[in-house]
């Protein structure tokens, strides 16, 4: 995807000026440094880090999910919630903002405008599905939504709305596979296992969560995509769930420098690897299509040295972090920190706004040479 009539000087002061820019305050849009690939729309599938809606729409009982109403959405524009799984905007959002669009709707809304891209992920969901998740014993406790579900809600949609001219109609979209696959190994630390350093039984996962993801990435090109971000995941030892499960039994030579449990991060960097490995194949199988790797590893850790609180929730109670399973944010009586723009956690699993928005600042500068824009 390049830059249509746009100059080098140009897009040299579009990057200069993303880059010299002050940091924006929490509500602030993010900078603009995408808006030079011109892309048209945008269509992301994957979990709670990407879901604007649908989980609190596909469920019966959605409205009394915790994150369909206050602390959850207390700094978004509208100060309500939205069914994300934050304080206020994800990644998604700031990435549509970045290229200048709207926000994406999900897809379960069904009175949303949906020509400028739509939102298929769903909070809980993970790239295999419920059957071959127990299998290995490992159950979802939230939702049957998984990958191949989401890709036949996009089946559906372009069957709508491309009328079989989907090749032109999407050669300028943006599609999002991921950030998917986190919630596999979720489920499977939190249920079946004592201690962070037994994990081989999820080793066994890594191979068919990567391959999920790869026909993930076929698919979404059969639909018509030419230009596909894979996201990888975050350091799964830095979130206050993991570090008060295992943490409190762990010694001191398994926390890292910033009181991450490095084996779990290892363990992220070990999918990570091999979905480099996968998205390197599809490039070569798919030349014609860009298809690149969203570092969220990499965006995640330059959070660590910006003087954010790194351990603590911002809401939940108990504990040296501000977290407890049995009473989590958004149920009766636990509160929100004041000042969520100073924690990196919002809810112990899920990130603030604040960290979101700097995490895409990252991703942009990383993105907008990977995806050729200044071509």
């Amino acid at each position: 995807m390049g830059v249509k009539g746009t100059s080098i000087g140009a897009v040299f002061f579009v990057i200069a000026s993303a880059l010299l820019l002050p940091s924006p305050s929490p509500s602030a849009d993010a900078s603009p440094l995408l808006s030079a690939c011109r892309f048209d729309q945008v269509y992301q599938l994957g979990d709670s880090i990407s879901d604007t809606g649908n989980l609190i729409r596909e469920s019966p009982l959605g409205a009394a999910l915790p994150f369909a109403r206050n602390p959850y959405g207390q700094t978004f524009s509208h100060h309500k919630a939205t069914g994300r799984c934050s304080d206020g905007l994800l990644m998604i959002d700031y990435f549509a903002q970045a290229l200048g669009l709207p926000l994406l709707n999900p897809i379960k809304d069904t009175k949303a405008n949906f020509e400028h891209g739509a939102n298929f992920a769903v909070a809980g969901a993970t790239a295999l599905s419920s059957a071959v998740l127990a299998h290995h014993h490992v159950r979802n406790p939230v939702t049957n939504s998984s990958l191949d579900v989401q890709l036949q809600w996009m089946k559906d949609h372009f069957h709508k709305f491309c009328h079989n001219d989907c090749e032109r109609k999407l050669q300028n979209a943006l599609f999002m596979v991921g950030e998917i696959g986190g919630n596999d190994y979720n489920y499977a630390y939190l249920q079946y296992l004592d201690e962070a350093r037994d994990t081989l039984r999820i080793l066994e996962l890594v191979p068919l969560v990567v391959a999920k993801i790869k026909h993930a990435v076929e698919k979404v090109i059969s639909f018509g995509a030419r230009t596909i971000v894979v996201p990888g995941n975050f350091p799964m030892g830095c979130l206050p769930i993991y570090i008060t499960k295992f943490g409190l039994e762990s010694e001191a030579d398994e926390f890292d420098e910033n009181h991450c449990i490095w084996l779990l991060n290892s363990f992220a960097t070990f999918h990570n690897d091999h979905l480099k490995k996968a998205i390197a194949e599809l490039q070569e199988k798919y030349p014609y299509v860009t298809i690149v790797y969203g570092d969220y590893y990499a965006a995640y850790e330059q959070l660590l040295n910006l003087g954010f609180e790194l351990q603590k929730a911002c809401c939940g109670v108990g504990g040296l972090y501000n977290f407890n399973e049995t009473q989590m944010c958004g149920f009766p009586g636990v509160k929100a920190c004041r000042d969520p723009e100073r924690y990196v956690s919002w809810d112990g699993i899920h990130l603030t706004q604040e960290a979101y928005r700097m995490i895409v600042d990252w991703l942009q500068a990383d993105l907008f040479w990977k995806l050729r824009c200044h071509q």
